[in-house]
C-alpha cells in the first residue's frame, strides 16, 4: 500500500496533527491552505478511515488519526535523517574522488593544491591523454583534450581551458619544401600528428564564420605527446600544430615559423567529462573548478 501514498500527504497529516489546525500546518509548510487539506483528504480516502475531526473553532485526530501519527511519527524522523545525511554527504568535501587525466605538469600542480585544501578527500587518479570510452565507467570525472566537435556521449562536457593553435615548423623544414598556403597542400608534405589522442588525423581548421574543415594529412612521425611533437617540428620532422603558448618562445627565437593559411587551426580545449547527473557532487564541482582557476592564473 506504501507504494499508493505519497510521502507529502502523511507530512501534511503530521503538521495538522501537531498543530491542530490546517492553516497554521500551511504556514509552516509554505503552501495554501487548500492544498494541506486535499492531502489529508487524499491520505484519509486511500486508507478508507476519517483521521481527523474538523469544526469550525478546531481540528482534532480521530483514533485511526492517533494511531497512524504515533506509528509513523518515529520513521518519518529516521526518513528525514536519512535525507539530511544524504544531502550532507553529497555536499561534503570529503570521500573518494576518481579522476582519469593527463599526466602533465599543470594538472598535477591542479590535483595536488585541491588535495592539499581538502584533506578529507581520497584522490585516486589514473593518467592517460587518449581515454578509451568503454574504459570511462567507474570515474567520477575524465579530463582530456579535444579539438573540434565532441563526439557524441552520454557524459556532460565542461570546459577547462582553451589554447589557441598554430602551425608551424622549422626553417630548414620550409626551405625544404617551401611554404603552404592552402590546406590542401598539407596532404603532400610531411607531418607530425597525434597517435590516437584527438583522433589523430584529420588535422581541423576553422574558417571566418567558425565552421570546422578538416584536412587529411601524411605522418610518419605520431606522437600522443605535446612536447615530442615540438620537439619534431624544431628538428625539422614536419609541419606541426601546436598551442601558441607551448611555442611563442621558439617562434619569436626563428627556431619555428608560423604558416598562415587560408583557415586557422581549431583551438585545443581542455574538457573534463563527468556522468550526465542532474546534481553533481560538490566534490567534482569544486575540484573542477581548481582546474579552472590553476590553469587561467598559469
Amino acid at each position: 500500500m506504501i507504494d499508493q501514498i505519497d510521502q507529502q500527504w502523511l507530512r501534511s497529516f503530521h503538521c495538522v496533527y501537531e498543530n491542530n489546525s490546517f492553516k497554521q500546518a500551511a504556514e509552516y509548510l509554505g503552501m495554501p491552505t487548500s492544498n494541506v487539506s486535499r492531502h489529508v483528504a487524499l491520505l484519509e480516502e486511500q486508507l478508507n478511515v476519517r483521521l481527523l475531526n474538523r469544526t469550525t473553532r478546531r481540528v482534532t485526530p480521530t483514533e485511526f488519526g492517533e494511531q497512524l501519527y504515533g506509528s509513523t511519527i518515529n520513521l518519518m524522523g529516521a526518513l528525514n535523517d536519512a535525507f539530511k545525511e544524504i544531502s550532507y554527504h553529497a555536499q561534503a568535501v570529503s570521500g573518494q574522488l576518481k579522476v582519469l587525466m593527463p599526466d602533465i605538469p599543470m594538472l598535477a600542480d591542479a590535483a595536488v593544491s585541491f588535495c592539499l585544501q581538502y584533506p578529507e578527500i581520497s584522490f585516486l587518479c589514473e593518467t592517460s591523454l587518449s581515454p578509451k570510452e568503454d574504459l570511462l565507467d567507474g570515474y567520477d570525472l575524465v579530463v582530456t583534450f579535444n579539438r573540434g566537435k565532441l563526439a557524441d556521449s552520454g557524459w556532460i562536457a565542461k570546459e577547462i581551458m582553451r589554447y589557441p593553435s598554430v602551425v608551424v615548423a622549422a626553417p630548414s623544414v620550409i626551405e625544404r619544401y617551401g611554404r603552404p598556403h592552402k590546406l590542401a597542400e598539407l596532404s603532400q608534405l610531411p607531418c607530425i600528428t597525434s597517435l590516437t589522442a584527438l583522433n589523430g588525423v584529420p588535422w581541423v581548421f576553422k574558417d571566418n564564420t567558425g565552421q570546422h574543415l578538416h584536412q587529411h594529412v601524411k605522418s610518419s612521425f605520431k606522437v600522443n605527446s605535446g612536447t615530442m611533437a615540438r620537439s619534431a617540428a624544431l628538428a625539422g620532422i614536419g609541419f606541426s600544430i601546436l598551442p601558441q603558448w607551448s611555442c611563442a618562445a621558439e617562434i619569436s627565437a626563428g627556431l619555428l615559423k608560423k604558416v598562415e593559411l587560408e583557415a586557422q587551426p581549431e583551438d585545443l580545449v581542455l574538457y573534463a567529462f563527468h556522468a550526465g547527473r542532474k546534481h553533481l557532487a560538490t566534490k567534482i564541482s569544486l575540484f573542477v573548478e581548481c582546474l579552472q582557476q590553476a590553469l587561467n592564473n598559469g
